[in-house]
């Protein structure tokens, strides 16, 4: 006997299940044998080549017409593997700044033996990709890729040129950045209207619902401080009260006591404006109370009991590493901790050194700041040019799905662009869970649907940039 199906079960097993073989459009099979490519190529520090992964995408482009003159694998000469890809597809308007897509085609380290799956084998398994890179940031590269792609091979003519770049290092920065390197050496390649680049995406609830889709505007800056207490030591036989650990850790005491105040930028009050409507109920309320007066203290304290929206807020830093002494039984010589910081867009890596100087309140206690400071800049304002366009598409294609601006509390290479005047957005239109997606750990994952969704998604949001004013 055959059973009525509602269709709300139908869309249930959808959601719950891989995109099935007859649901998958053409052109999606064949993004996703783009995507598979990217992501299986190794494009780690340690043994993989970013500069084979931009040549494998400059063929794609190639292939759908590109001309050799608009596609730029440019190597660094003492880092051949560390290369990059700029495509451009020209406009019609050469007054015109271009727009900038970017993503990173390096990828976090992967052990074979700690996975589930070989991280660099594209699986498709219970809806979902899983290999490393499949969602940072191979998705989107592989996404702006296909786009450049079918906009070559459908003859779009943009009024904006419209410039791609596939970098490498932003997940090893200290080491080499693919961005910097750019900006040093084809600054003209970097100069753009506005960027377009990872950072956001939206959220999806327990049962796979669309809830809200972000658009970053900014991020907070990511600077380590060491601290030190240097002592002449002894025999541990005859203790003293000048002890090295001692101050450290009185000083660490008082520390992680300390709030940096809230300080709200445009970007992170209109996220609580929106988030309190979606939400509602306490948390709701305490939101829309911090958007109307950052010092009401007692709502602040409450929006602060999520560890993500108290990092929204204000500057954190927190103790991550600690060493100290060198024999069990000698008085320690030094005691050392490492104090990592997220500083909101537009504060001083020095101001904050200071503070914590001040906190600590102990001159044994020296603070440094570590490796060379990464440049500041205030958030990119949010205008109607920037959400006009997401707005149309999200909400023909994701109708009632509120857009919501977000500020990133982690750090991508738009930073370094913010820093020259390049004003720089995170947009994906890839919904994910409340969870993560494993970025950086075990098991990486993107949402099938999610994936081709956003493709969709970024695909004609940037036809409407490029036609824009």
């Amino acid at each position: 006997m055959i059973r009525a199906v509602s269709a709300a079960a139908l869309a249930a097993a959808a959601l719950a299940s891989p995109a099935a073989a007859q649901s998958v459009r053409p052109d999606q099979a064949a993004f996703r044998e783009l995507y598979k490519e990217l992501v299986e190529i190794n494009t780690t520090l340690s043994a993989g080549s970013c500069t084979a992964a931009a040549q494998a995408m400059a063929s794609r482009l190639k292939a759908a017409g590109f001309a050799d003159a608009d596609l730029q694998v440019i190597v660094p000469p003492d880092r051949p593997k560390d290369g990059a890809l700029v495509a451009t597809l020209k406009g019609s308007d050469a007054k015109a700044k271009p727009i900038l897509l970017l993503a990173h085609i390096d990828v976090v380290e992967a052990n074979r033996a700690d996975w589930e799956r070989d991280p660099f084998k594209l699986v498709e398994e219970d809806g979902f990709f899983y290999a490393r890179g499949a969602s940072d940031d191979k998705a989107q590269a592989a996404v702006w890729t296909d786009t450049l792609a079918r906009y070559k091979t459908e003859g779009f003519k943009p009024r904006r040129t419209i410039r791609m770049a596939l970098t490498c290092g932003e997940e090893t920065p200290d080491t080499f950045n693919g961005v910097q390197y750019l900006i040093a050496n084809h600054r003209d390649l970097m100069d753009a209207q506005f960027v377009l680049n990872e950072g956001a995406g939206g959220r999806l609830d327990e049962t796979g619902n669309r809830v809200t889709l972000g658009i970053q505007a900014g991020e907070k800056v990511y600077q380590d401080y060491a601290l030190e207490v240097t002592n002449k030591g002894g025999h541990s036989s005859v203790p003293v009260r000048d002890n090295a650990i001692y101050h450290l850790s009185q000083g660490l005491s008082r520390f992680s006591q300390y709030d940096f105040p809230i300080k709200l930028n445009d970007a992170v009050k209109a996220n609580f404006e929106r988030m309190a409507r979606i939400e509602g109920g306490a948390s709701g309320e305490a939101m829309a109370a911090v958007a109307r007066d950052p010092a009401d203290a007692q709502a602040a304290a409450a929006v602060a009991r999520d560890p993500g929206r108290n990092s929204m807020m204000r500057t954190t830093c927190v103790a991550t590493m600690v060493n100290a002494g060198h024999a069990p039984n000698a008085l320690p010589q030094r005691a050392r901790a490492n104090v990592n910081c997220r500083i909101l867009p537009g504060e001083s890596v020095e101001a904050v050194r200071q503070t914590l100087v001040k906190v600590l309140a102990d001159e044994a206690i020296s603070v440094t700041t570590v490796g060379e400071p990464s440049p500041v800049s205030p958030p990119p304002t949010l205008g109607k040019q920037i959400m006009g366009p997401v707005e149309t598409v999200a909400a023909r294609l994701w109708p009632g799905v509120p857009v919501v601006p977000v500020m990133a509390t982690g750090a991508t290479d738009g930073r370094f662009l913010n820093a020259i005047g390049v004003p720089t957005y995170g947009l994906t239109g890839f919904f994910g869970e409340v969870g993560g997606n494993g970025a950086h750990g075990l098991n990486e994952k993107t949402r099938v649907r999610s994936l081709y969704e956003g493709r969709d998604f970024l695909y004609e949001v940037v036809k409407l940039y490029a036609n824009g004013k």
